[in-house]
């Protein structure tokens, strides 16, 4: 499982010009599922977002979390994240969960990190057409991979 983790001072997403979520400070995570995920990767992977201390403190450095901050959280499916471009310039998303697979894992770990942050999670649509907005807010950006624990 793979994330894409980014800082936001605010974002929102949009399918057929309808706004179908929007925050203000906090996360917005773009979040790639492969064949191989299970349970364990999607409880490290929560823990590990809503505890990255990559939030300023009142001194100006990033030593608060997501729970710190009583922050919120956009999660937007994305299969590309497990695109393979070792051969020619197509990607191959063999990698990439099919949905029968990858929507269970998605709403699991948006259920899960509800319930670790507190707080509704708002989504984007599994298999739409998005259009993702932010304001990138430093701008932070963290890629991790529970395949890369160590």
């Amino acid at each position: 499982m793979k994330a894409v983790i980014q800082r936001v001072s605010k974002a929102s997403v949009r399918i057929q010009d309808q706004e179908v979520a929007s925050i203000q400070r906090g996360l917005l995570i773009l979040l790639g599922v492969t064949t191989e995920d299970s349970k364990e990767d999607i409880h490290w992977l929560v823990r590990k977002v809503a505890n990255l201390r990559i939030f300023n403190d009142d001194d100006e450095v990033m030593n608060n979390s997501l729970l710190d901050i009583d922050g919120e959280v956009i999660v937007v499916s994305q299969f590309t994240l497990q695109a393979s471009t070792k051969k020619g310039n197509r990607p191959s998303y063999l990698n990439a969960a099919r949905p029968e697979i990858a929507i269970a894992l998605y709403e699991e770990f948006v259920i899960y990190l509800e319930s670790t942050i507190g707080k509704k999670v708002q989504t984007g649509r599994f298999g739409a057409d998005m259009q993702v907005s932010l304001l990138n807010d430093g701008p932070v950006t963290i890629v991790i991979d529970s395949k890369h624990k160590v």
